[in-house]
């Protein structure tokens, strides 16, 4: 499993998220940012953050708590 979080700059629930995930024990991720990128603003703007898993291409949107992360990251 691979995992990125999706997220932008200055952005308070993706600063929350990233708490979250430190809580869940979540196995390592990359961090994308979306600004800038007009294709991952179109799909990931109003929603970020979003975990996804690259390699079957779920996603776990915000909100999000260290359970789902868990349940999430079990699934691989």
């Amino acid at each position: 499993m691979k995992l990125a979080l999706y997220q932008r700059d200055d952005c308070q629930l993706c600063d929350a998220a990233l708490d979250v995930l430190a809580m869940a024990g979540a196995p390592e991720f990359d961090s994308v940012w979306i600004d800038g990128d007009a294709t991952l603003e179109a799909r990931y703007g109003a929603r970020v953050p979003v975990l996804r898993d690259e390699d079957s291409g779920a996603e776990l949107g915000w909100p999000f708590d260290a359970a789902a992360v868990a349940a999430f990251a079990a699934r691989g």
